[in-house]
């Protein structure tokens, strides 16, 4: 690329791995910014505003098809002002400009490309276009803005109308009788029609994993000793965990699955879906002693530490679709492949035990004399049919497991985004804490505290505001509501597993931040942009569900519980306005799961514990274990100032309070006892 091209495409300045990979394009890509706005302004010209990822599959192939040709970037820079924007740095800019393209097309996804008045208004957008097809669109549009300007901003004021409309929340409010919990079931009946109940998931391709679903779904279950449910909960974490979508070699979750099977991914890994993934095979590892659960949690902690820990006890972002092939170029999947005459070469005499085990047949088999290893059957019945005893056969799996792991470091490694976000940090650091309460690795509890130091010190400034984004010792971006609120909840979390105090007042204080800075009395959630940072077209309130909870949804179960744990009745009053907002408006409770996972503490169930006396941190260990999603847990080891454990101290005794609406029974001083109290009845 000439020296003219490299100048005038400013993506060589950034720190983002997404953007960076843009900077050699012959396009004059800029960054979003203030200053390239003005341009835009000043200037006159359309935007091209043009999202993606690092470990984006799609985001790579029209980069190779279009934005590393000399031809489109004739007609890009000739007419257009153009911006690439990274979506997990900027979740704010995405969320908008998604909204837009899905009132114009029906559906979103990444790359996802608009084109924008000088303003940012948008006029035109889709995802994925081939080269011929983007040209022409784009030179459409200028002809037709060169020649009709007026005709181009009516059509944006229309659909920023609507852009406009989709942020405002419908301001309903569940009666009294409607709040009731028990009107969950019928949800779940309609829910239920989209189960998958050979493979697990839901009946469609592709196949994404949706945490939060399966948490409130095993939740529901369990408080309503529904067999049916818990039942479809483990299909799915099994057949999730017999690989494909989790590699069973080096640990770690795919993105999604672009088959009903869970079988071939787009082998993205990304930080989100594995620090979830964890919180959620850790409940169910608490439930059923699962010895598969328990094999996922660690292998999976493995990959984290190994391929996305930083020097500074942050997590790295993501590990790219892409990898170099034998062929020296970049492939999708090409680090996590077989072929069937590598396997026999490595395996001798075990590989018909290996093949029928990973399905190296029709079932196994991808693409390109390719397998994607994947289990379809039990150990059980697996060594049955070769006369093996299942812990020979676990011996064997362990074995061959360790022998092709060791042969795939051979090979280059999937690209690495090595910024650290604090939402996603956030979502690992919880992630870490339930897989040490679940299996009593200390070293995922270090892991833990470790991250939240770098979160308090690298990713929280001296003004009190959150940072974003995290790089070569540089921490940018304001914090989005996605930040506080993920971060919130992983602190109160850190001090339930600890009883270290510091950690819930850095919640509260954080919480307190968010209403200053967030809260929109008007509408009664929380914007998803602080109120002090640069406006965008149009305001972002965050409320479905989605892949990653709604930061709404985990600020509103915030605020329940800090509201119990300091007596906070303002806390209490905005998580059930934000609450009673929602219920009235959930249709498909897939996108309003973890709203139905904060119905649920309105459950006759839900119970809150505090457990104090000097045995207090080992006996929360101890109750830490035990699968109680309707238990609201504190304590403390010394007289405490938390509104919830005052008084309730004993310097002789270890007591056990169990509290159901504000009313406590009289302590109990025996951790069977305590548990016994909150068994569902």
């Amino acid at each position: 690329m000439n020296a003219f091209f490299k100048t005038m495409n400013e993506l060589q300045h950034e720190s983002s791995p997404y953007l960076l990979q843009h900077a050699n394009n012959p396009i004059h890509w800029k960054a979003w910014n203030d200053t390239t706005l003005a341009t835009a302004k000043t200037e006159n010209k359309l935007m091209i505003v043009s999202i993606g990822y690092s470990a984006c599959h799609w985001c790579h192939v029209m980069e190779h098809e279009s934005f590393e040709d000399n031809e489109v970037a004739q007609v890009m820079n000739a007419g257009f002002i153009a911006v690439k924007v990274d979506r997990e740095e900027r979740p704010d800019v995405d969320a908008i400009y998604m909204k837009a393209v899905q009132l114009m097309t029906g559906h979103g996804g990444w790359p996802l490309n608009v084109v924008c008045l000088p303003d940012g208004r948008p006029v035109w957008g889709g995802t994925y276009f081939k080269k011929d097809n983007w040209i022409d669109i784009l030179n459409q549009l200028y002809n037709l803005y060169q020649s009709n300007p007026a005709k181009v901003t009516e059509y944006a004021e229309k659909l920023h109308e609507g852009i406009s409309f989709l942020g405002i929340v419908n301001h309903t409010n569940a009666n009294p009788e409607e709040q009731d919990p028990a009107h969950i079931k019928a949800l779940i009946e309609k829910w239920s029609k989209s189960f998958d109940w050979e493979f697990g998931g839901y009946a469609r391709a592709p196949k994404f994993m949706m945490p939060n679903n399966y948490l409130f779904l095993q939740r529901f279950g369990y408080q309503t000793s529904s067999k049916d449910l818990l039942d479809f909960v483990d299909l799915t974490l099994t057949r999730m965990a017999y690989g494909g979508l989790f590699d069973v070699l080096g640990g770690g979750f795919s993105r999604y699955s672009v088959d009903m099977r869970w079988h071939v991914p787009h082998f993205e890994k990304m930080l989100y879906d594995n620090g979830q993934l964890m919180s959620l095979y850790a409940e169910a590892y608490k439930r059923t002693q699962s010895p598969l659960y328990k094999e996922v949690i660690e292998k999976t902690m493995d990959f984290v530490q190994r391929e996305l820990l930083n020097p500074d006890g942050g997590f790295y972002s993501a590990l790219d679709a892409d990898s170099i092939n034998p062929k020296q170029q970049l492939e999708e999947g090409a680090y996590y492949v077989w072929q069937k005459e590598t396997l026999q070469q490595l395996l001798q005499s075990d590989f018909d035990i290996f093949s029928t085990l990973f399905n190296i047949n029709d079932f196994g088999y991808w693409e390109h004399d390719n397998y994607v290893l994947i289990q379809s059957q039990s150990l059980e019945n697996i060594a049955d049919q070769f006369g093996l005893t299942v812990a020979e056969l676990a011996h064997k799996k362990q074995q061959w497991e360790r022998l092709l792991f060791q042969e795939q470091l051979k090979r280059p490694k999937p690209r690495l985004d090595d910024k650290s976000l604090t939402s996603w940090n956030a979502i690992m650091l919880k992630g870490c804490i339930d897989a040490y309460n679940a299996i009593g690795n200390k070293d995922y509890l270090k892991l833990a505290q470790d991250n939240a130091s770098f979160i308090i010190q690298r990713l929280w400034s001296d003004e009190g505001h959150l940072w974003h984004t995290y790089k070569n010792g540089q921490s940018t971006i304001i914090g989005f509501l996605e930040d506080y609120a993920f971060t919130i909840d992983a602190f109160i979390a850190l001090y339930q597993t600890t009883l270290e105090e510091s950690y819930l007042y850095h919640a509260k204080q954080l919480t307190d931040y968010c209403f200053d800075h967030f809260y929109d009395e008007t509408q009664q959630f929380f914007l998803f942009k602080a109120k002090n940072t640069s406006a965008l077209i149009a305001e972002h309130y965050e409320i479905e569900d989605n892949v990653i909870p709604s930061s709404n949804s985990v600020m509103a179960g915030n605020l329940f519980t800090l509201g119990i744990l300091f007596h906070n009745s303002h806390y209490e009053k905005t998580a059930m306005q934000m609450l009673n907002h929602v219920i009235p408006n959930i249709d498909y409770g897939s996108a309003f799961s973890n709203w139905l996972n904060l119905w649920m503490n309105l459950s006759t169930d839900n119970k809150e514990l505090a457990v104090c006396g000097s045995d207090a941190l080992s006996m929360i260990q101890l109750i830490n274990q035990n699968y109680l999603p309707h238990v609201i847990v504190a304590g403390s080891t010394t007289a405490s100032d938390i509104p919830f454990l005052q008084n309730r101290f004993d310097d002789n005794d270890t007591l056990f309070y169990i509290c159901e609406n504000k009313n406590c029974q009289l302590p109990v001083n025996t951790i069977t006892t305590a548990l016994n109290e909150l068994a569902i009845k």
